[in-house]
């Protein structure tokens, strides 16, 4: 029943702290007519971690390192969301590749610290492990798909706790959005000895053609990655192909933001005044309503 489990989860999140999770921003898309300063989010992102009890902390491209790493030891997870942008070239890239070598380093000290990709940022986790950009183009811009799980990924720690009704629905059900040009294939990764020891696939796709990853996790970090947006279902009301908006599909996206807040619980980086705290949230921006055939209904915008 997802009306107790949420019950459950709010009465949690009410006698512990709220956990800060970074949001990496990303340069503005060149046609986009509501642009503003030089990055975006997009508030989808947002509304998704905020839906299982986080507040969201967004990170400005163009910053130092040293105020990335101050950053880092403040807060307690990061999402590196969908866009598009050079994910080899880009200010994104830059700052993602600061906070995953934080993060690398923090859990081999046993500072617990998670990471997810979603989209675009599934693809940045591969070059940043990799130092090689090994995707390859599929048929999968704008397609809802069922998963075809890997042996044993349903009791991984992403999905194990997931009810056995949502992970029928995922496996059975053509909710998961796909929007993306690029993707891993299963060649790719079978041949790259790097990614093959640092991530377990949990699900594959294919476009008809070819075989591709959509869902994997790191076998000693506890980072994530999903090339589907979990994100879209509930916080992106728009109907157009690809766009899923069943009770099933909105019950898979409770679950995984539900995941990776438990996963950001277990971190205790904190800010060292609630001054700066409150200066760094997301509550400061307005985002900016794009129009109901945009591809985000909603953005923040940042200098």
């Amino acid at each position: 029943n997802i009306a107790s489990t949420t019950d459950k989860l709010i009465n949690t999140l009410i006698i512990t702290q709220l956990f800060n999770h970074v949001l990496l921003s990303q340069e503005n898309l060149e046609d986009d007519p509501h642009a503003q300063g030089s990055s975006y989010i997009a508030a989808s992102y947002v509304k998704h971690l905020e839906s299982a009890g986080a507040r969201v902390v967004p990170i400005h491209i163009n910053r130092t390192e040293e105020e990335y790493e101050k950053l880092f030891n403040a807060i307690n997870g990061l999402l590196l969301p969908g866009g598009n942008v050079d994910i080899e070239k880009s200010q994104f890239t830059r700052a993602a590749k600061v906070f995953y070598e934080l993060a690398i380093k923090a859990n081999d000290a046993s500072d617990y610290f998670p990471i997810w990709g979603t989209c675009q940022g599934f693809q940045q986790l591969t070059v940043l492990t990799s130092n090689k950009n090994l995707l390859t183009l599929t048929d999968t811009k704008a397609v809802a798909l069922p998963l075809t799980f890997s042996p044993g990924a349903q009791n991984s720690r992403l999905f194990k706790k997931f009810p056995k009704d949502v992970l029928q629905s995922l496996a059975e059900e053509n909710i998961t959005s796909n929007f993306h040009s690029w993707s891993l294939s299963m060649q790719n990764y079978s041949s790259n000895a790097k990614l093959k020891r640092f991530y377990r696939v949990l699900t594959t796709n294919t476009d008809g053609k070819k075989e591709f990853i959509s869902t994997m996790e790191a076998y000693r970090y506890p980072f994530y990655a999903v090339q589907w947006h979990p994100e879209k279902s509930p916080f992106e009301s728009i109907e157009k192909a690809g766009m899923v908006h069943t009770l099933s599909a909105i019950k898979a996206t409770f679950y995984t933001a539900h995941f990776f807040v438990s996963e950001a619980m277990k971190n205790h980086h904190q800010f060292s005044l609630q001054s700066e705290e409150e200066k760094a949230l997301i509550y400061n921006y307005q985002p900016v309503f794009k129009g109901l055939n945009s591809i985000f209904l909603q953005n923040y915008y940042f200098d």
